[in-house]
């Protein structure tokens, strides 16, 4: 089985190559931003053609929030574009197509999870470029799965993970935001999880195809998985001491783009159809040492 991989140097990407290569019965052909643009609709076409893949699993993105703001030609291109030339490249060569995509497509403001039907209604750039992708692969494939996810973390590349054990060692007190909600979601439980995915859409087609939630549990703030951080860092001996962590509001910590204060997701239903389960982010930090 053939399997392309767009975006194999960010955090998930990384992850689903590792994960791909450990597997006898998988020709891998996985590409960074240098080697495949995805916004390059001539270069996406030549290369799915020149390889008739079973599946493309779209882990490229433009995902600095804040910088999408101003970036905005660029955002809508690989966020946008990007999805739209790999769902019509993955339709003409009948493969199937995995996207990742995020929970900044709702505005933040409901007060329980997020079911994938609710309305969508994102307030930044990045948000309404993801779920222009969204909509793009919808129009333009039939054999697709779109996973929504949040916060997500990993030995590889930037997250808050290592923001905040950087900061640990740097700063004796920090203030961290209390009314931003989520679950923080480990990169190698995505990228199993699209895996488990893939096999699945590729013997059922059409019948499971569509948009899924998946994030990582128990839920909480980002002060809360700060602490957490902290006190796993200190007790696996890669953090001397503890900062003093201060509880602050979105307010007092204002940001280009606006952060949904309820970034939770209702996972049911990819537990429902694929037998996914949360991703366990307590036992991945358990890795932290990984993460330095």
């Amino acid at each position: 089985m053939k399997v392309i991989v767009t975006g194999s140097n960010g955090q998930v990407g990384y992850c689903l190559v590792e994960q791909l290569k450990a597997r006898k019965d998988i020709e891998l052909f996985a590409y960074d931003r240098e080697q495949l643009d995805i916004t390059n609709e001539k270069q996406v076409k030549d290369i799915v053609s020149n390889i008739l893949p079973n599946v493309i699993i779209n882990a490229a993105a433009h995902t600095a929030v804040d910088k999408a703001e101003s970036e905005v030609e660029l955002s809508y291109a690989i966020n946008r574009d990007g999805p739209k030339y790999l769902a019509q490249a993955a339709e003409h060569v009948g493969a199937a197509l995995l996207h990742i995509s995020t929970d900044y497509v709702f505005d933040g403001a409901s007060t329980i999870p997020y079911l994938e039907t609710d309305k969508t209604n994102p307030q930044t750039v990045y948000g309404k470029s993801k779920l222009a992708g969204e909509q793009e692969i919808v129009k333009y494939c039939s054999k697709f799965a779109i996973m929504r996810t949040a916060w997500v973390f990993g030995e590889h590349g930037n997250n808050f993970v290592k923001t905040m054990l950087k900061l640990a060692r740097t700063r004796p007190e920090l203030g961290i935001i209390g009314d931003q909600f989520g679950g923080p979601t480990y990169a190698g439980d995505i990228a199993a999880s699209l895996l488990v995915m893939m096999e699945k859409l590729l013997t059922e087609g059409a019948e499971v195809a569509g948009c899924y939630h998946f994030s990582g549990s128990p839920h909480v703030s980002w002060y809360q998985f700060s602490s957490a951080i902290f006190e796993k860092g200190q007790s696996s001996d890669i953090l001397e001491g503890l900062p003093l962590v201060n509880e602050i509001s979105t307010e007092q910590y204002p940001t280009p783009a606006p952060r949904p204060a309820n970034s939770k997701l209702n996972c049911d239903s990819i537990f429902s159809i694929f037998g996914i389960s949360p991703s366990d982010w307590k036992a991945a930090l358990n890795n932290i040492k990984e993460y330095k």
